[in-house]
């Protein structure tokens, strides 16, 4: 039976989560932190914390699953280089599985587009969209980062350099190194994200929507069973299913 603590328990999925370890036997939810509840005083009775709050707060709840030797899944996106970091120099003390997305589809699609990327070569404009609920507070989405990441990886580009969000005004032609991403938000759009391969002639998409926030907590339930049995390492959602 592995024991589980879930932060963020009053956001969308945190609810999501609390409800979809019901079906898992294996589960036991010791209990679901919000806002001002003290994780300090109930980590100790957790194999495995899940982290869906804030980017704000991650780093500090981190430190306190060092501090406790507990493993941490942590769901939650828009971290800065420094919040990064931080949570990066952990993975010598416990098992971390960061991801930005728990989907198994879309950790498919992050599969597909590197291969894709990989056959296509660079003849093909890159393209990246996504849209997301109206709520939504960070842009682009930490999947459509993901993605841009695998195919600025792919042509050996630092996507910093490389990265377009949006057009307006009197730009000039595309040039053949940029990655666009675009984001669209609007009314309870759980995610849905298109990798775009153009050129001349043909045009390749991959998509993936998704219409429930149940594929991504079974998929953060998933990776906690699997990062309970780990030794300490960062691990993301491709070594949890078997992509690499």
């Amino acid at each position: 039976m592995t024991k589980i603590i879930i932060i963020g328990a009053k956001g969308r999925m945190g609810q999501a989560l609390v409800s979809c370890a019901k079906n898992f036997r294996d589960f036991e939810v010791v209990t679901a932190i919000g806002r001002g509840d003290d994780l300090s005083a109930v980590i100790g009775q957790c194999d495995v914390v899940i982290d869906f709050s804030s980017h704000t707060a991650t780093t500090g709840i981190v430190e306190l699953c060092a501090k406790n030797k507990k493993a941490i899944v942590i769901g939650t996106t828009g971290f800065s280089d420094a919040e990064k970091s931080a949570i990066e120099n952990q993975r010598s003390t416990i098992p971390i599985v960061l991801a930005s997305n728990f989907s198994t589809g879309v950790n498919t699609l992050f599969w597909l587009t590197r291969k894709a990327a990989e056959i296509l070569g660079t003849d093909f404009d890159l393209e990246v969209v996504e849209m997301h609920h109206r709520l939504k507070k960070d842009a682009p989405s930490g999947t459509a980062k993901s993605l841009a990441e695998i195919l600025a990886d792919v042509r050996k580009q630092q996507l910093e350099k490389v990265a377009r969000h949006g057009r307006v005004g009197i730009i000039g032609a595309r040039t053949s190194e940029e990655i666009g991403v675009h984001s669209i938000r609007g009314g309870d759009v759980v995610g849905d994200h298109t990798v775009i391969f153009a050129n001349v002639g043909e045009r390749v998409e991959l998509t993936h929507k998704a219409s429930s926030r149940d594929t991504f907590a079974n998929g953060a339930l998933r990776a906690a069973a699997w990062l309970a049995k780990q030794k300490p390492g960062l691990y993301d959602m491709q070594d949890v299913l078997g992509l690499k």
